[in-house]
C-alpha cells in the first residue's frame, strides 16, 4: 500500500492541506498552481497535497467544461507528482476510473459527497492501495459515514480520510455542522474540512453553482479551532475565469496569509 507518512502522524500539533484547482485546465496553469501551492506550504511547514480532478463528473448543465481528457489529465498529474516531489489528489467516479487513476500513480482517490455510499466505487479504491478520501454526503449524517469506512477497510485497505462538506439546507444552501470533525475522528481516522464547498450555492437556475467565498476564511478558522486534522480548499489565480466552481474558490493570492492566520490558531490550541 501507498503511505503518506504525514496521514500517519495526523494527531501532531500541525494540520494538512488539500488544496489545487476544481479541475485540469491545462498544464500551464496547473503547474504554476502546484508550484506556488508548494513553495507556500514548505515555507509554513504544513504538510501538502495536491488536488485536481481531471475530470468532473457532476455537472448541472451539459455544456460545462469536464476536462482536457482523462488521459492527458492523469499524465499531468503523474508528471507534477514526479517533478515537483508532491502528492497528488484526484476525484473517481466509478471503479473502472479506480484501476485507471491508480495506475498513473495517484496518491488519494477522492470518493466524491453524492457518491459516498455506492460500495463496489468504495471497494475499487480501496483495493488499489491507495489513500481513499471519502466525502461526507450532504444528505448523511457524520455517525452513518463510518459505514463508508468500514466498505474500505473490509476491502483491505485502512488508509482512509473522511471529508466534512456541509449538509444540505433547502435546495440552495449548505451549512456546516462542526460536530461533524470529532464525531467522525471517533472512527480513528483523519478528518478532514473542504472549506470551499461548504461554501457553494447549489442548484442555481442558471444552471451554474454560486458560492460565498468572502466566507472562506471563517469557515477555514472556525475548522481548525474544532480540531479537523486537515482542510480542503480549492484555489485559482484568477476565480472568476476558473472553468469549474469558480463561485466559490479561494483566490491564490490570499492563500499564504489565510494560512498563516490558520498556523496561529493551531498553535493556540
Amino acid at each position: 500500500m501507498k503511505q503518506i507518512k504525514f496521514l500517519k502522524d495526523y494527531n501532531n500539533r500541525s494540520f494538512f492541506l488539500i488544496a489545487g484547482p476544481c479541475v485540469i485546465e491545462g498544464e500551464e496553469i496547473t503547474r504554476s498552481i502546484a508550484e506556488q501551492l508548494k513553495e507556500i506550504t514548505q515555507r509554513l511547514q504544513i504538510p501538502f497535497i495536491f488536488k485536481a480532478s481531471y475530470r468532473k463528473a457532476n455537472r448541472s448543465k451539459s455544456s460545462s467544461f469536464t476536462g482536457i481528457g482523462d488521459i492527458q489529465g492523469l499524465t499531468l498529474l503523474q508528471k507534477l507528482r514526479t517533478e515537483l516531489q508532491i502528492p497528488v489528489l484526484t476525484d473517481i467516479h466509478s471503479p473502472a476510473e479506480a484501476a485507471l487513476a491508480a495506475s498513473y500513480d495517484i496518491d488519494v482517490l477522492q470518493i466524491p459527497a453524492f457518491l459516498c455510499r455506492q460500495s463496489d466505487l468504495l471497494e475499487a479504491a480501496a483495493k488499489t492501495g491507495r489513500y481513499v478520501n471519502i466525502k461526507k454526503g450532504q444528505f448523511l449524517s457524520p455517525e452513518v459515514m463510518e459505514f463508508a469506512a468500514q466498505k474500505v477497510k473490509e476491502a483491505g485497505n485502512e488508509n482512509i480520510i473522511l471529508t466534512e462538506r456541509g449538509s444540505q439546507f433547502g435546495y440552495s444552501d449548505l451549512v456546516v455542522d462542526f460536530r461533524a470533525i470529532p464525531k467522525m475522528q471517533r472512527f480513528g481516522y483523519p478528518v478532514v474540512l473542504d472549506v470551499t464547498h461548504s461554501l457553494q450555492k447549489p442548484n442555481q437556475t442558471s444552471g451554474v453553482t454560486g458560492g460565498e467565498p468572502e466566507l472562506i476564511p471563517h469557515i477555514a478558522k472556525a475548522g481548525i479551532a474544532a480540531g479537523a486534522d486537515g482542510l480542503f480548499m480549492e484555489t485559482h489565480p484568477n476565480p472568476a475565469q476558473a472553468k469549474s466552481d469558480g463561485a466559490n474558490m479561494l483566490n491564490l493570492n490570499l492563500m499564504e496569509d489565510l494560512l498563516k492566520q490558520l498556523i496561529k490558531i493551531r498553535e493556540a490550541l
